[in-house]
């Protein structure tokens, strides 16, 4: 049994690749080069034959969307297992990655994973097993292995902060609850007895009240919208009453017609019987 290392890194694998160099591996990424007892990492080399391809495994752990969650190493002919991605091409040259053997990758969003690959090491067959470590698979004569560990969430990092501020942050709000009083002559503030005594308007005034009374002031009756709109209504639909003159006037007209009826009941011829 060989024992890498100890100590877990912090950040999980976010993704995982190869390339055809040493020196040709995108920013952020580390490369593969050695086996745990020094020998050439080398996934395309021949036993048989010197070959001038070399293939390399490489992966970042730079914090991203996803996280690495499960590698295998498989036969070409083997059918792709549910979730997982072939490392098909190189990242530099999108030549092929292997030969025989292909490596799969599973990914996840960050935001789901409870634990993640966050190491990868690689042995030569049958020289070691790495502790806390477990085999995928195997190319070219080597064993591939990986660490598992828990995945921090973000989210539960600014929690706690934000706990640890909370004390101070309501201390303050409490001593700055009148800041109208710190621009005062003397210079300081004094706590009172009614600091943070919440001041709020009754109720009792905020009820439209169901009926106005009626006030008598000064021998002038205040009266409602209502009433007021009432009393007219009711004064256009009465028959007003007739002046003294127009009564005069009726009277008179009324003599006249009965005057002009009698006259013409005098003069009328008598009709035979």
């Amino acid at each position: 049994m060989s024992e890498v290392s100890t100590q877990l890194p912090t950040d999980p694998i976010s993704a995982v690749g190869v390339v055809t160099s040493l020196n040709k591996a995108p920013d952020g990424y580390y490369v593969v080069a050695q086996t745990t007892d020094g020998s050439d990492a080398d996934l395309w080399k021949d036993g048989l034959f010197k070959s001038k391809v070399t293939r390399y495994l490489c992966f970042t752990r730079k914090t991203g969307f996803d996280v690495v969650v499960d590698m295998k190493v498989m036969d070409v002919k083997e059918a792709l297992p549910e979730g997982f991605t072939p490392v098909e091409q190189t990242m530099d040259t999108k030549e092929a990655a292997m030969r025989k053997r292909r490596l799969c990758v599973k990914t996840s969003p960050r935001a789901a994973a409870v634990t993640a690959v966050h190491d990868i090491q690689i042995t030569t067959k049958s020289k070691y097993q790495l502790v806390n470590y477990t085999c995928i698979g195997e190319i070219n004569n080597m064993f591939m292995w990986y660490r598992m560990g828990d995945v921090r969430q973000p989210s539960q990092e600014s929690s706690g902060e934000a706990k640890s501020d909370a004390a101070p942050n309501t201390a303050r709000r409490r001593t700055t609850s009148r800041p109208d009083c710190e621009n005062q002559s003397s210079g300081n503030y004094t706590i009172t007895a009614l600091d943070d005594v919440p001041f709020v308007v009754s109720e009792k005034f905020f009820e439209k009240p169901k009926e106005m009374q009626r006030v008598n002031l000064m021998g002038i009756t205040i009266k409602s919208l209502a009433e007021i709109e009432e009393e007219v209504s009711r004064g256009c639909n009465a028959r007003l009453p007739l002046t003294p003159l127009a009564q005069n006037a009726k009277q008179t007209g009324l003599g006249v017609v009965i005057k002009c009826l009698r006259q013409e009941a005098l003069l009328a011829p008598l009709s035979p019987n």
